[in-house]
C-alpha cells in the first residue's frame, strides 16, 4: 500500500488578470511536501508569476491558492513569508551587512537570541559549503557570485521554513559553478526534505533538480511530470524544450 502525498501547496481554478490580459489561467495542481517541482518555461510563459501567487506577493484575480490548507488570501503576509524562503537570481543580500547578519535576518526578526543566531548562521554556512572562520564576517561584495547564492539559500533556511522559493537563482553563475551549486543544492534538499518549487527556463537544470517538471506556455500550465515522463511527452511545447536537451548533450 502506498502512502498518500501530503499537499504542500494547492492551485484551485487560479487565473490573474492585469489590463485585461491573463498572466496565468486556470491553473489547477497541487505541490507535494518534500518534492522539488521545477517550473519550466520561455520569458513571460508565467513561471515567475505562479511562484509568486504562493507566497502571496502577487493574489489570484480568480480561484485560489492554498498553503497548509488556508488560501493565501487569509493568511498574514508576514507570518506567510516567514514559512516560505525565498530566492532570487541577485540573492538581494544587504550589501552593509555581514554574511553573518544576512544569514540571521529572519531569526532577529523572530526574535531569536543572538547567541542562537550565531550558532544557526555558522551551521548554515558549514552546510552550504562555506567556511564560517573564513566567510561570516565578510561582506557580499567580497564573495564571488556562486558564494552570494550559497549565502542567500543559507538565508532562506535560517528560520527553517517548510518551503523555498527559487526563481532563476543559478542563472547568473558561469557554467561549471552553475553545475557545482546544482548539485549541491539536490543533495541539500534530498537531504533536509524542505518543498522546493524552482524556476527556470533551462532544461538541462529542470532534469538536475527536480521530482517534477511543470511546463509552463503562454500562462497555462500544459505538462506535468516526472523527468522520465517528461522525455516522452508529445506536446510541441515540451518536444522544443527536449531538443535544447539533445543539442546541449
Amino acid at each position: 500500500m502506498t502512502q498518500e502525498k501530503q499537499v504542500a501547496v494547492e492551485f484551485r481554478n487560479v487565473t490573474l488578470r492585469r489590463n485585461n490580459r491573463a498572466l496565468v489561467s486556470n491553473l489547477n495542481f497541487s505541490i507535494y511536501k518534500g518534492e522539488a517541482l521545477v517550473l519550466l518555461g520561455r520569458s513571460g510563459s508565467g513561471k515567475t508569476t505562479t511562484m509568486k501567487l504562493i507566497n502571496r506577493l502577487l493574489a489570484p484575480t480568480e480561484g485560489e491558492v492554498l498553503f497548509d490548507d488556508i488560501p493565501t488570501t487569509q493568511w498574514d503576509e508576514i507570518k506567510l513569508r516567514r514559512r516560505i524562503g525565498y530566492v532570487i537570481q541577485e540573492t538581494g543580500l544587504f550589501p552593509h551587512f555581514t554574511v553573518e547578519r544576512n544569514i540571521g535576518l529572519v531569526p532577529s526578526l523572530e526574535k531569536w537570541k543572538p547567541k542562537q543566531i550565531k550558532t544557526r548562521a555558522h551551521e548554515l554556512l558549514n552546510l552550504v559549503g562555506l567556511e564560517p572562520s573564513t566567510f561570516a564576517q565578510r561582506y557580499p561584495h567580497e564573495l564571488s557570485g556562486g558564494q552570494r547564492q550559497r549565502v542567500g539559500v543559507a538565508r532562506a533556511l535560517a528560520a527553517d521554513p517548510p518551503m523555498l522559493l527559487m526563481d532563476e537563482p543559478f542563472g547568473a553563475l558561469d557554467p561549471i559553478t552553475r553545475l557545482e551549486i546544482q548539485r549541491e543544492f539536490k543533495r541539500l534538499q534530498q537531504n533536509l526534505g524542505k518543498t522546493v518549487v524552482f524556476v527556470t527556463h533551462d532544461i538541462q537544470e529542470a532534469f538536475v533538480l527536480s521530482s517534477r517538471i511543470g511546463l509552463m506556455h503562454q500562462g497555462e500550465l500544459i505538462v506535468l511530470e516526472a523527468p522520465q515522463q517528461f522525455r516522452n511527452s508529445q506536446h510541441p511545447e515540451a518536444k522544443a524544450f527536449l531538443q535544447c536537451l539533445e543539442y546541449s548533450s
